[in-house]
């Protein structure tokens, strides 16, 4: 297993992350929505890098796991900003981003923001924009008032029923700040979209929606007929690494090569 690091930012908050060095392109993983760098596909996608000799990074956005902060105090942005400085200050060379959840908006953001540095996408039950869907779908109208009236309402954690945590109206404001499906997303790196239709937190049509926006024509999705959610089954990872697999043995046999990152580590 990588070895436990911290980077310490200019407001003095600290991000967590473990990175194993080894050939490129390499493999950044980006955590879904109140969970940690130290989830099963995390992992899973770990120690395959290993054995295979593969750069692997994974971290903790603000609020999360081992970093710094409290969740109710971040929001989509902050976390943009975080996979950002772990893009540009941990990882070396061309990237292949893998999101699970809310990992794979902040995700599509990073792409966005450093397009030269990114190899292709794993988008794992992707879910951009659910901020607006938590909004009005989702909370009910006393939790409204308490948002409205506290800044923060509770959610029950489909996990953990004794162990539910705080959202703050300031990430919901934040993620209309960022909302992709309303537009064209123009990201032109190959996609893999990974999605179970017992989905009961994100719906499987959101993967769909994703791939209509993108701009890239190499767009794919896997639809799981009994996949839920997390998609942390034996036979699911097993899945997520072989699609990981191809996608990077397709990117290192193109005719044009991956991207061009001469001057961008550490940008």
């Amino acid at each position: 297993m990588s070895e436990a690091q911290e980077l310490q930012l200019p407001d003095n908050s600290r991000l967590a992350y473990r990175h194993l060095s080894g050939a490129g392109p390499g493999i950044l993983f980006f955590p879904g929505f109140n969970s940690d760098m130290n989830g099963t596909k995390a992992l899973a996608l770990e120690a395959w890098c290993a054995e295979q000799g593969y750069q692997f990074t994974r971290f903790d956005y603000f609020g999360h796991g081992s970093s710094s902060g409290s969740l109710e105090q971040g929001c989509i942005g902050r976390w943009r900003d975080d996979a950002l400085v772990i893009l540009d200050q941990v990882t070396q060379g061309p990237q292949l981003l893998v999101g699970s959840s809310m990992g794979g908006w902040i995700m599509l953001l990073a792409a966005l923001e450093r397009p030269q540095r990114i190899a292709g996408l794993v988008g794992i039950a992707a879910a951009p924009d659910f901020t607006e869907r938590m909004r009005s779908e989702r909370l009910d109208e006393q939790q409204l008032a308490q948002l409205a009236s506290t800044g923060f309402c509770e959610i029950p954690n489909s996990y953990d029923e004794g162990d539910p945590y705080r959202i703050s109206q300031v990430m919901l404001d934040d993620g209309r700040e960022h909302l992709l499906l309303d537009r064209e997303i123009t990201i032109n790196a190959p996609v893999r979209l990974i999605h179970g239709q017992l989905d009961e937190d994100v719906p499987w049509e959101c993967s769909l929606q994703i791939a209509r926006q993108l701009h890239s024509k190499d767009v794919e999705i896997q639809l799981v007929k009994s996949g839920d959610h997390r998609l942390s089954e034996t036979e699911d990872l097993q899945r997520l690494l072989q699609t990981v697999h191809h996608l990077r043995d397709t990117l290192n046999n193109s005719p044009g090569g991956l991207p061009c990152t001469a001057g961008l580590v550490g940008e």
